[in-house]
């Protein structure tokens, strides 16, 4: 029968490591390569320049202290040092906001507000109050900066120093009671019959017309109605300040309980609901300040709002309803003077997204571009969450924006009078985080232009044409630049080499394209023993004929065993088979050692990964566990045909995302797997949250198809293999609750080739080593005996 260990059996378990690692003849130990960032060394991360240019900052710890620390890089002296917690507090933030003319910049650090001369580089403080302050920009022509604090814009002007409130929300206004005509006829009456309630309404009368014109100076009170107030911002000229009301249904949440505790009580955490809820809603107002004068922004014009979607055909029985598509508003981004402002919205369905231009003086909104998805809008530079990338160009007569209009993420410019779009970049890859230069003449940005897992750092002219390359090291450049621009500081790494800091000048035509100079060196004296492997970046035809990305790591000849291990990377829009350091650098070293054993492992960018356009983003939607299972299934075809691999010795193996694929795997193509091991897997999407469901497979209240056909639990007759499921019970992400139901499902249908291992202390991405080392070293004996029968 199948084995559920409890939390206080699997706690001795896990102290007394019952499974020694038997079999194992690589020199890499599981118990040491689970150590994580202590077994390989810790990274740098986080960089940033100072304002002069002069220095590097970033986030390291090389000593393996209790967290980083900020260190230092002098670019005249070329050493680094370790800053102590006054000096780093004392530097500016590294996001800094700048006046039109970038002489001044303004930041909030420590709940406060501080502004910084950029000819002096020394910061000025504007507020040091026990409240926080937060979203400072400049505002009444550069001459004052705007800020929020306790739900409220504030302007601090820079030669007065006087602090001025701009906004005042109430929940609602006192005002005249209403009364019906009854009443009304009452109150009338007693007027009429009695001088002292006359002559004390003319006194409050009088004392209500000298509060109204004391008023007018004050700021407008606006009304909430309990609704809450973000994205507050004025604008550049200082006229206008522009709000959102959001209103959140109250959706109910999921309990965790937490079984060790200090207390030695069981403690429940609230977390979040299911995917289904009530749509959020979101007004957008503007308040005129000189005239007092607040009112909505009107997007009753936007092409679409009527839009069905049309998996609803599926269901002609059923009435779809979605009376206001209306979704998260993104903005405003002003232009110089405050005239126009662009807003990005997106539909609460996420098919649609609509940039438009806001004309404040009205609150009336001009349509500029939809983009439209039948699954969900997405891609880089698109959005997400929180809207996409754009902004203005430079002659304010234009704007820029990303599009997945042709298949993959570009960049796009449009001229907002006649609404003609041009696209800058185009081709079979992608764009992430364009930006201008400095000087506005061109533009920034990363692409995997030369390989899907290849990303380097480009600049082009402002109005498109021939790209040059900054950066020439394959794998993975993360570009911060210096405030001249003429240095960049790189995060980089390939395959089997991990995240270092590099310094690199950014070429001009005197010195062509110079070498980067790595100024970090953060591995251990342990990592550095070990070969690791590069693995090799392959492609072969999944059955419906498309081109699969994957890599590769195969054993010497001399201990090849014919026994081959799946690896699913998790998130589902998530890219592994690049050429950089990976995110799951545990498993990446974990394949090592199972190469080390015989094994031939595969890590597959299977379909909805990232890298590779809308199609493959697409490609799960309504059907999770669809080709994204089938392309497992090709390539484990692919082994077969190609490398000699046994066909009742191929496992599969992945967390969270590859944990639902891994029992889909189990499930529904059980004579291609023989084992698998599901990690904080998703049991039933049915169970998870709304923002990430809800995009691809619509809602389970709206598209029951959708979630039937993709959750394991249905198909969990279908196991033949040997599975085994482990989960932290902590887990606010993917919920414990999810693998119980699945266990219960499991007993009910009498399969006894599975067994559970429970991790009392641990949410959705583990902490503990001891944690990981338990999980992997069962990982491991389960290959071991599944697929080569060793004990």
């Amino acid at each position: 029968m199948g084995r559920f260990f409890t939390p206080f059996v699997l706690f001795l378990i896990t102290l007394n490591t019952l499974f020694a690692q038997k079999g194992n003849i690589s020199t890499l130990k599981i118990k040491d390569i689970m150590q994580g960032d202590d077994f390989v060394g810790h990274r740098p991360s986080t960089p940033y320049w100072s304002t002069d240019g002069k220095t590097l900052y970033f986030d390291w710890n090389p000593n393996n202290a209790m967290s980083d620390s900020l260190y230092a890089y002098s670019i005249d002296h070329k050493n680094i040092e370790k800053l102590g917690f006054l000096e780093a507090n004392a530097l500016p933030s590294s996001r800094l906001t700048y006046n039109q003319a970038k002489t001044e910049a303004v930041y909030s650090k420590n709940g406060d507000i501080f502004l910084l001369d950029l000819s002096t580089y020394q910061s000025k403080t504007i507020t040091k109050t026990q409240e926080r302050e937060s979203n400072p920009h400049f505002t009444d022509d550069g001459k004052s900066i705007a800020f929020v604090r306790d739900g409220e814009l504030y302007t601090w002007n820079i030669d007065s120093g006087l602090i001025e409130q701009k906004t005042h929300f109430v929940k609602s206004k006192d005002g005249e009671p209403n009364r019906d005509s009854k009443d009304e006829w009452l109150y009338q009456d007693q007027l009429d019959i009695f001088d002292v309630l006359q002559e004390r309404k003319a006194k409050k009368d009088t004392g209500e017309q000298i509060s109204k014109k004391l008023e007018s100076l004050e700021p407008l009170e606006i009304e909430t109605g309990g609704k809450q107030v973000i994205s507050l911002e004025m604008d550049p000229s200082g006229s206008y300040v522009t709000y959102i009301l959001m209103d959140r249904p109250d959706s109910k949440g999921t309990i965790v309980p937490h079984f060790v505790t200090e207390s030695g009580y069981t403690e429940d955490q609230n977390t979040r609901s299911k995917v289904g809820d009530e749509p959020t809603q979101y007004e957008m107002f503007v308040y005129d300040v000189e005239n007092r004068k607040n009112y909505p922004v009107v997007l009753d014009n936007l092409e679409g709002l009527d839009y069905v979607p049309e998996y609803t055909k599926d269901y002609p029985d059923k009435t779809y309803e979605n009376e206001d598509r209306i979704g998260y508003i993104n903005g405003p981004a002003w232009n110089t003077d405050g005239s126009k402002a662009i807003l990005d919205i997106q539909a609460n369905d996420y098919k649609d997204r609509w940039i438009v231009l806001l004309d404040p003086k009205s609150g009336t909104v001009e349509p500029l571009d939809r983009q439209h998805d039948e699954a969900w809008i997405g891609g880089p530079g698109i959005g997400r969450y929180r809207g996409g990338d754009l902004g203005w160009m430079p002659d304010d007569k234009k704007i820029w924006f990303m599009s997945e209009k042709t298949g993959y993420s570009h960049l796009y410019t449009m001229d907002i009078n006649n609404k003609k779009s041009k696209a800058l970049t185009s081709g079979a890859f992608e764009i992430y985080d364009a930006f201008l230069s400095k000087d506005k003449n061109s533009w920034y940005f990363t692409s995997n232009k030369t390989h899907p897992g290849d990303r380097q750092f480009y600049s082009m002219p402002l109005k498109g044409g021939k790209w040059e390359q900054l950066t020439n090291m394959v794998g993975r450049n993360d570009v911060v630049l210096s405030p001249n621009e003429e240095k960049m500081a790189i995060l980089y790494s390939y395959s089997n080499k991990p995240t270092e800091l590099f310094i690199k000048d950014n070429p001009v035509e005197t010195n062509g394209n110079p070498q980067a100079e790595q100024i970090t060196n953060s591995n251990t004296d342990d990592f550095n023993a070990y070969d690791w492997k590069d693995p090799e970046i392959i492609t072969f035809n999944a059955s419906d004929g498309a081109e699969v990305h994957a890599r590769l790591y195969q054993p010497e000849a001399s201990v090849k065993n014919k026994a081959a291990v799946i690896f699913v990377h998790g998130a589902g829009y998530l890219q592994n088979a690049h050429k950089w350091w990976s995110s799951y650098f545990r498993e990446y070293m974990f394949h090592n050692l199972l190469v080390d054993n015989g094994y031939t492992v595969l890590d597959i960018d299977y379909r909805g990964s990232a890298g590779y356009g809308r199609d493959w983003r697409t490609g799960i939607y309504r059907h999770m566990g669809g080709k994204d299972l089938s392309d497992q299934v090709d390539g484990a075809k692919m082994l077969m045909d190609e490398y000699g691999i046994d066909t009742d010795k191929i496992g599969i193996y992945g967390g969270s995302y590859g944990g639902f694929i891994t029992l889909m795997g189990m499930f529904n193509a059980p004579d291609t797997f023989s084992a698998g091991g599901a990690i904080r897997s998703v049991g039933d999407w049915a169970a998870y949250n709304h923002g990430y469901t809800a995009r691809i497979l619509n809602t389970p209240a709206t598209d029951s198809l959708a979630y039937k056909r993709s959750s394991p639990i249905y198909f969990a007759d279908g196991l033949k293999g040997d599975l085994l499921i482990l989960h932290g019970m902590v887990d606010d992400n993917v919920h414990f609750q999810d693998m119980v139901r699945l266990s219960q499902r499991l007993i009910e249908l009498g399969k006894e080739n599975w067994e559970m291992a429970v991790y009392p202390v641990e949410r959705h991405g583990f902490v503990e080593p001891s944690s990981w080392t338990d999980e992997y070293t069962r990982i491991f004996k389960l290959f071991q005996k599944s697929l080569l029968g060793k004990e």
